[in-house]
């Protein structure tokens, strides 16, 4: 244990590492032609093991956050500090997301970087979302007590379920508006309505109606209410109670957010595009069952033998992720042959694909960019590199 950092969660790191090496793993196949569908997101309703990964992060985030304001919560004065801390680290974040959707994924024959990409750059994403939520999340966190939070949750689940059952809106169909309401189809409802009216020519989908984004306007909502799930488990993690009550506690309360999210997606289908209500729940129960299972390896019988390379990546997961995904691009930029084909692309036909296959070849592409990253971060590790946002 004395390889590892003193005053830290070993077991909230672990489960950090292995959240972002399963988004980098998801996130760089080989060839997004040949993915098998346990790595794929769910097309539309339900889930895959691919569906965790985003929400696990908030949810980590929000279990961060109660150990990070552990010393502002002892007194009921909130430093203006505090919320500077909170508003630079938002903006760094986002900033970050801003960058990554600045660097074009390719380049074909006329491109301009002007007109192609600035003009049409896609706002939201993923660290877009984790910079509005944390924010949302923290202030909420500052300025209300735990039982409000609580009502904070249900109110802001709520308040999605109404709005995507009861608001209606308009969509043009071949060229007359036909008014909806209620609507869940993946081109037709109302989180695609808000996307479209307020991030038109930003957004990561164009549909055949409107643009629209996973990370959009409107389904933020609900991921706020991820990350103050993960805030009172923080909070659970640090009441002082014996660690067996502590670890049954996350269990029980696991299994109730399973069942739960199940029941729900009954009446609003679990969906990660629209981070509707049950998928919160759901993906909240899921969340604490892998810390839980984390929490008694690690904590309580002391197995940390397989850990080093998810505390690794743990410590350094923001980083970890920009720097993954610049390399990304860069490498699909970068081009090698007379004919145009990218560094990437090259790497995975001639390296991968060229013995393994197309399938095995795409997913050893995707395992191999996540054990490059290992050593690279390792080197950040052993010299006690810390990037901290």
């Amino acid at each position: 244990m004395s390889e590892f950092p003193k005053d830290r969660l070993l077991s909230l790191d672990v489960f950090r590492g292995m959240t972002i090496a399963g988004m980098i793993l998801v996130n760089n196949p080989g060839s997004w032609s040949y993915i098998y569908p346990p790595l794929r997101h769910a097309e539309w309703h339900g889930w895959t093991p691919t569906d965790f990964v985003f929400p696990f992060f908030l949810f980590i985030v929000g279990v961060a956050m109660a150990y990070s304001f552990g010393n502002v919560f002892q007194t009921n004065e909130r430093p203006k500090g505090v919320y500077w801390k909170v508003i630079r680290r938002t903006l760094i974040i986002f900033g970050l997301g801003l960058f990554l959707q600045l660097i074009p994924s390719y380049t074909p024959d006329g491109y301009n970087w002007f007109t192609d990409t600035l003009a049409n750059v896609r706002i939201p994403g993923v660290l877009q979302r984790i910079a509005v939520v944390y924010f949302f999340a923290s202030l909420i966190v500052l300025n209300f007590k735990p039982r409000a939070q609580a009502y904070w949750i249900i109110g802001l689940l709520v308040f999605f379920w109404l709005l995507m059952k009861l608001v209606p809106f308009t969509v043009i169909e071949n060229g007359v508006a036909q008014p909806y309401t209620g609507i869940l189809e993946k081109e037709k409802n109302l989180a695609a309505f808000f996307d479209n009216y307020f991030l038109r020519g930003h957004t990561w989908h164009e549909g055949p109606f409107f643009h629209h984004d996973p990370e959009g306007f409107l389904s933020t909502l609900p991921a706020i209410a991820t990350a103050l799930l993960g805030v009172f488990t923080g909070y659970w993690l640090r009441s002082g109670k014996p660690g067996y009550e502590m670890n049954a506690g996350m269990f029980f309360a696991g299994a109730v957010g399973l069942s739960l999210g199940s029941i729900l997606d009954l009446g609003f289908p679990i969906n990660k595009w629209l981070w509707s209500p049950s998928y919160v729940i759901f993906m909240a129960g899921m969340a604490l069952v892998f810390l839980a299972s984390c929490h008694y390896l690690i904590d309580l019988k002391k197995r940390t033998a397989w850990i080093k390379p998810f505390v690794i990546f743990g410590m350094n997961s923001i980083a970890l992720y920009m720097f993954a995904e610049t390399a990304a691009r860069v490498t699909g930029l970068i081009k090698v042959t007379a004919e145009g084909e990218s560094l990437q692309r090259w790497i995975y036909q001639n390296l991968f694909a060229s013995w393994l296959g197309n399938m095995n070849g795409s997913l050893a592409y995707a395992i191999a960019y996540v054990v490059f990253w290992l050593g690279i971060m390792s080197i950040f590790y052993k010299k006690k590199i810390f990037i901290k946002i």
